[in-house]
């Protein structure tokens, strides 16, 4: 039995926190969620989601599952899901996702590229064939 529970805790993604504070340059990769607390100068690539919380500074590319913006990013961003920039979030880059959401207060200087989920993609395209071929038997 121990052994099932050891390697549970084993498979289980820790998030990383970078606090308030903290300063770090360089490279980051992590699998699990990253939340910045304080400022990090570097690239960012997370298979899970980042928050630059409404304190923190990101002078970086990052690249992520989702993003959260309550401070400031100065970089590009490319999210495969969505990117929301909270009423206090600043973002100066350019920026590639499948979802965008900007609150009131929230800003966003840099250009902004929307493409949907693959999963998405597909079942838009198989649509399409739908009514396309709906259209010519109608028609």
């Amino acid at each position: 039995m121990a052994r099932s529970r050891r390697s549970e805790r084993e498979l289980t993604a820790t998030d990383t926190l970078i606090g308030q504070g903290s300063e770090i340059t360089g490279k980051l990769n992590c699998d699990a969620n990253l939340r910045i607390e304080g400022k990090f100068n570097g690239q960012i690539e997370s298979q899970g989601d980042v928050i630059v919380g409404e304190f923190a500074e990101a002078r970086s590319n990052i690249q992520a599952k989702e993003v959260i913006i309550a401070g400031k990013v100065y970089g590009d961003i490319a999210a495969s899901g969505k990117l929301t920039i909270t009423p206090t979030g600043q973002m100066f880059g350019d920026v590639s996702s499948s979802s965008l959401i900007i609150m009131e207060g929230g800003a966003l200087s840099g250009t902004s590229t929307m493409s949907p989920p693959e999963s998405k993609a597909v079942s838009d395209k198989s649509k399409d064939a739908s009514s396309r071929s709906l259209q010519t038997e109608v028609g």
